[in-house]
């Protein structure tokens, strides 16, 4: 079958894969649409070192059954279905657990699919994180990417007051038709305190997110986009918030299994409640020129691919 293989530069080819071999709880999608996510392009220049003997990029996919599972379970042949596969999704056709797919209805395309499952996953489980955010006040950095985008429409929903740090007026311009408070392009100029920060950026931003929190407040670490190292320096705590708490998060380590909230997801967009926001559609014979846009920070929001 055809599919993106990675080449030594950092990217992807075009080229010959052996067909998925499905496990008894696995179902064989023939993909329709993908999603490129940052991490993977991570992943691809070797920033990220997961990368295995045979591994090919693609956790976000939407499509249509075409082997149900072996032992009975999941979505039957003929289903549209969106999925988080652990790889090999940029492909025709790509095996997925059942564990981690939802079924779509009708209302909803394969495009819009295809740009939920990383980035809502991740939404939804750092707002989980963050506890109850009602009537609370949130800080989120990085905010013009595809999490940051989820979060802010989620959490303003729940009743949050959110400022979003997006890296110009205009970038963030849609985050305050989503629900957000306000917009800062640094998190040193968001006034505070907030009792929840989440911090992705890295860098100079989280130590200036960090002196923004509230006394007993809770800053949520899930990533560092800049790829730049945070420098912490123990007494300016002496100076910042009282019983500031720093939480490392990773949207795998307390639970592989997707299902559920794939099917949250859908509910959502399907009842006009969660908009995503797709920068870009392209036919995949395009995936790498997007990878090339993505680190050059050319789209907004998801950038999803088409298979045909």
């Amino acid at each position: 079958m055809r599919a993106m293989l990675p080449d030594a530069g950092g990217s992807v080819l075009p080229g010959e894969a052996p067909e998925p071999e499905p496990a008894d709880d696995e179902v064989l999608i023939a993909v329709e649409a993908y999603s490129v996510n940052r991490g993977e392009t991570f992943q691809l220049d070797g920033r990220l070192d997961r990368r295995r003997p045979g591994w090919r990029p693609g956790k976000d996919v939407a499509g249509t059954v075409v082997r149900s599972a072996a032992d009975g379970t999941g979505p039957a042949a003929g289903a549209r279905v969106v999925a988080h596969p652990p790889a090999s999704g940029w492909a025709e056709r790509v095996a997925v657990p059942v564990h981690s797919v939802a079924a779509l209805p009708d209302s909803i395309d394969a495009v819009t699919a295809a740009a939920l499952p990383l980035a809502g996953i991740t939404a939804l489980r750092l707002l989980r994180a963050a506890g109850p955010v009602a009537g609370r006040r949130l800080l989120i950095t990085g905010a013009s990417g595809g999490v940051g985008h989820y979060v802010t429409e989620l959490a303003a929903s729940s009743g949050a007051a959110v400022t979003a740090v997006s890296s110009t007026p205009e970038r963030g311009a849609q985050l305050l038709e989503l629900g957000a408070a306000g917009i800062v392009t640094s998190p040193a100029d968001a006034r505070g305190p907030y009792d929840v920060v989440l911090e992705s950026v890295g860098g100079a931003s989280l130590p200036a997110a960090l002196a923004r929190l509230a006394p007993g407040g809770l800053l949520v670490w899930f990533g560092q986009a800049s790829r730049t190292p945070v420098a912490l320096d123990f007494f300016d705590f002496f100076d910042g918030p009282a019983q500031a708490r720093i939480a490392h998060f990773d949207y795998t380590r307390a639970d592989t299994t997707y299902a559920a909230e794939l099917a949250t997801l859908i509910r959502l967009v399907a009842g006009g409640r969660l908009h995503p926001e797709i920068g870009t559609v392209r036919d995949w014979s395009r995936t790498a020129e997007v990878i090339e846009d993505i680190r050059g920070r050319r789209v907004r929001g998801n950038a999803v691919l088409t298979v045909g």
